[in-house]
Formats: C-alpha cells, structure tokens, sequence
C-alpha cells in the first residue's frame, strides 16, 4: 500500500469509518422495532433489502458487464462468508451474551484480516496498524464488560472467533474482487447471493410483525443504511485501504453502538465504559489523521 497517495488512502479510511458507523446503528434501530422478531430473520431481510438497493444501483449505472467475466468461485466465498458471519455472530450472542460475543467477535476480526492481508496479498501491517488495533482492542473489551457481568461459554467463544474470521476472509475476498470490477456491482452480487443463501430464515417472519409502520421503518434502515449505503461506502475505502487496517477501523462499530445507547437509549455510562470508547477513538484516529511531513527546502534556498 505504500504506493498509494496518501490524500486517495487517508479518503479510503473516512469512507470505512462511516460505514462501520452506520453498522453501530443496528443495535439502535432494532431496539426500536416492535416485540416479536426473530434475529437470524431481521438479518435475512436485512440482505435482502440492501442487495436489491445495491443492484438496482449496478444495473441502472451498467457496472454488472458480462457475467462470464467473473470469478465465480471469489463472489461465492465472499457471499458465504458473509452469511456465516451473521450465523456465527447471532449464535455467539445467544450463547455467550452480548459483551462476550461482539467483544471477541469484532475484536478477532482486525488480528485475522491483518494475517490473512499479509498472506494472500502481501500487506504487511505496519506500526500504525499494531498500535491502532491494540488500542481499540482493549477499548472493545474495557467496553463490552463495563456492565461487569462475563458470561462465557465454550462453543460461543469458538462462534465468535468464526465470526470475526468470517468478516476478515469476507473483506480479503471482496478487495480481490475490486481489483477487476466496480464497487457497486461487486457489492450488489456478494450482497444477494448472501441473501439467497439465508433466505430460509426468511419463513420465519409473522406478516403480522411485518406489517406494523415500525416494522417497515426498522427494516427499510437495516436494509437501505446499514447494508446498502454502509457497504457502498465500504468497498469504495476498501479499494485504498490494506485489508488489516479496513478491519480494525470497523472496530468504530461497537463504538458507536455505545454513544447511540447513551444519547438515543438512555444507557448509564460508567468510567469503564468510557475508557473503552476513547481508546478505540484513540485506536481509530491513529489510523484516519496521518501525519503531514514537512516541507523540503531547497538545498539553494537553506541558510
């Protein structure tokens, strides 16, 4: 990645960063959905909706080309990482809590794309990715057990591991799949072949459910926002991003979840919890502001 200009890499960051932003507002939103809804369901349609968006996108800007240009066997991957890391992550939640499941979750994340960006694509991580991903690491744990309660379970903390690899494998696959066609279709076929692949979640949907304004509300900003939008802004940060450094800034995820459930939720904010979220801004920010180096002066022009 050194061969980036750092105006086009320090953009990419940004656009990563908004995403995962919008991917902190899922929590929010389905805490505002009425009672009664089934999570592995709320994912099903949550793909379903933004893929829609996503294609009708591709297809209306003529980005899909010719199919027999594709590397079919890449979208397939990508596609299945992506349904398995809503299964492994919804799984992990419900048998290991909520701190202990999205804190190994998506803090093993950063450490596997990091690896697997220096295997498949030879990025090496450098100092500001250790430093970044060490401090929101430990801003993720500080804030997934500031309620200082710790369920832990064998085969959630192994679901959890799978979900984090899961997204990592899920990002590598979609930044070698950028190297040759556009964002936006990209996208639109990862996002519906995973859609189609957990479309048997989708039976288990009351209409009745489906049918309440907030139900629509709820979904159509799962879908349009935190699906649509966020990996539109993904995969256009992911094209100037190293895959390792893409993982770790989605750790403002988890971050922002944590602001939303204070101002738009009225959680209690201990200093546990707020420890948590300065060190992962402190982790983010050393990756988004990069240092300007100073001007070179003239050798004629030096006194």
């Amino acid at each position: 990645m050194d061969n980036i200009p750092i105006q086009n890499h320090k953009m990419g960051a940004w656009l990563v960063l908004g995403a995962a932003m919008l991917w902190g507002t899922t929590g929010t939103a389905q805490a505002f959905a009425p009672a009664g809804y089934d999570s592995a369901a709320i994912g099903a349609l949550r793909l379903s909706v933004g893929g829609v968006a996503l294609l009708l996108l591709a297809l209306y800007r003529k980005e899909l080309g010719n199919l027999r240009n594709w590397k079919i066997r890449s979208l397939f991957l990508a596609a299945a990482f992506t349904a398995t890391y809503q299964l492994c992550f919804f799984s992990a939640v419900a048998k290991t809590g909520v701190a202990v499941g999205t804190v190994v979750g998506i803090g093993s994340a950063p450490i596997a794309g990091g690896l697997l960006g220096l295997m498949f694509r030879g990025e090496r991580p450098g100092k500001r990715w250790l430093a970044a991903t060490f401090l929101a690491i430990c801003g993720c744990t500080l804030l997934g057990f500031s309620d200082g309660y710790v369920a832990v379970d064998p085969l959630g903390i192994a679901l959890a591991i799978g979900a984090g690899a899961a997204y990592a494998a899920y990002t590598l696959m979609i930044k070698g799949l950028l190297d040759y066609h556009s964002p936006n279709a990209v996208m639109a076929i990862v996002v519906c072949l995973g859609a189609l692949m957990l479309s048997p979640a989708l039976f288990k949907i009351e209409p009745g459910w489906l049918a309440q304004p907030r139900s629509v509300a709820v979904v159509l900003h799962l879908g349009l926002a935190t699906m649509a939008l966020s990996y539109w802004l993904f995969a256009r940060g992911l094209q100037t991003v190293a895959v390792g450094s893409a993982v770790t800034l989605t750790l403002a995820e988890p971050m922002t979840a944590a602001l939303l459930g204070i101002f738009a939720l009225g959680e209690n904010l201990n200093l546990q919890a707020a420890s948590g979220i300065i060190l992962i801004f402190s982790g983010l920010a050393v990756l988004v502001i990069r240092r300007r180096l100073p001007k070179q002066v003239p050798y004629y022009k030096r006194p």
